[in-house]
């Protein structure tokens, strides 16, 4: 073993995954390597064969409930695709791709704040390209994201201007996927802000925009309310927009006379959320422990997963129908099976339990904002919300399809909402 291996393995990241089984890592030499705990290193990651053939022993083993009573997805996600989903995931999706595409992409790890960030790193051939860092939700990953990398670092080969070219950063946030597990409490929102922050110091960038949605915008927001003067602007595809008033009257169950129509089907789709789809977010909110379940059974983690809200549900459900959608059956297994390998379903769960934050509320951000709204989303944030939670708007967009996955489901249209929003920025 040499010594560079053993200072990988030592990390945080390999300590939390050796005890678990979950991982065989490939360190690939050292780069930036400067002050203690500040080095940037190389990073790969390949699964063991005796790993794979125990997921998919486990996968085929699944003891299935009887099936739902209902003829709809209102007691949860449906016998007939979970057993689809199991089926194709046994017998046909093969993660070695995924992972030479991941090969494909430099990645690396670096020590913020005592915890290992993994993260994409590819630069543009472009002479002054603007450097985004974007961000990830759950149940996403960095697998959500690898399709807007080329796309974005070299537009001219995908039909778009050169001059629009982004030097592309895109973290695991800690407790997911490649990252390092948290050991103590207060990875919040916040603090995760702060380490993206210093991230893009240590790459060397005094001027950069950051994107999110889900957990990414209110990690992007936030970065946005602290304000370092190298973030330029921000973009995000689920706003936190929903003023007090519309939060009161949701709790109360009562729609407010004289919404326009956008802001009606918005609260509609809000309440709807709140009634029906939120279960999952209170459980890990409130006890993310008790879900070793889904740390234990590979199928019971991707049913998890796909029931996260019900429209996301219903793309997947019609690709296991044999639907062709913006999302495929292997990209659905990819992200599922990242979260397997790195034995991360509970340690991803615990940011419901430390965050504070009112998740749609506004939170005051005075920088330059864009914002793209999905009709798919959890809620379709209406201009009228927007330009009052954004003062300094710079971009706002309706688009005609996509949803919560936008950069995962609908790519092109995704980065080409990056290219106009922060078009102005570019110095």
């Amino acid at each position: 073993m040499t010594t560079t291996t053993i200072d990988v393995t030592r990390r945080s990241i390999l300590a939390s995954a050796a005890a678990a089984g979950a991982l065989s890592i490939v360190p690939s030499g050292l780069a930036n390597a400067g002050a203690s705990g500040k080095e940037i290193r190389a990073f790969k990651f390949k699964a063991t064969d005796a790993q794979l053939d125990d997921l998919r022993r486990r996968v085929k083993a699944t003891r299935f409930p009887e099936r739902e009573i209902v003829d709809d997805a209102s007691q949860g996600v449906q016998t007939d695709t979970i057993e689809k989903l199991a089926r194709y995931w046994a017998s046909e999706h093969d993660w070695r791709k995924v992972e030479a595409r991941l090969s494909a992409i430099p990645q690396f790890v670096t020590e913020v704040d005592g915890v290992d960030i993994h993260f994409i790193h590819v630069k543009s051939k472009r002479e002054g390209a603007l450097p985004i860092i974007v961000t990830h939700g759950w149940p996403g990953s960095i697998i959500e994201q690898m399709k807007i990398v080329r796309p974005l670092t070299d537009p001219a080969a995908h039909g778009r201007h050169a001059d629009d070219a982004f030097d592309v950063v895109i973290p695991s946030i800690p407790g997911y996927g490649f990252s390092g597990k948290p050991t103590e409490k207060g990875w919040d929102p916040v603090r995760i802000a702060h380490a993206w922050i210093e991230l893009m110091k240590r790459l060397g960038y005094n001027r950069y925009v950051a994107q999110g949605g889900d957990w990414g915008d209110a990690i992007t927001e936030q970065m946005a309310i602290i304000a370092p003067p190298e973030l330029a602007g921000i973009h995000v595809n689920m706003p936190a927009t929903v003023p007090d008033e519309i939060a009161t009257a949701l709790s109360a169950g009562k729609k407010p006379a004289g919404l326009s129509q956008d802001e009606s089907s918005a609260f509609d789709q809000l309440d709807d959320f709140y009634k029906h789809g939120l279960g999952y977010a209170i459980e890990m909110a409130n006890r993310p422990q008790t879900l070793i379940g889904i740390a234990d059974s590979p199928v019971g983690l991707a049913a998890w997963m796909i029931d996260h809200d019900i429209r996301s549900y219903e793309l997947i459900t019609r690709v296991f129908n044999g639907g062709q959608e913006g999302l495929s059956k292997d990209d659905v297994l990819d992200n599922v099976t990242l979260y397997w390998l790195t034995n991360t379903a509970v340690s991803s769960a615990r940011l419901y339990w430390e965050n504070k934050l009112q998740f749609f509320a506004p939170k005051g951000v005075k920088i330059p904002v864009a914002v793209s709204v999905f009709p798919d989303e959890i809620y379709a944030a209406p201009r009228s919300w927007t330009e009052k939670a954004y003062p300094n708007l710079i971009h706002f967009n309706r688009l005609s399809k996509g949803g919560h996955f936008a950069a995962w489901e609908q790519t092109a249209v995704f980065c080409d909402e990056l290219r106009t929003a922060f078009r102005s920025l570019r110095a």
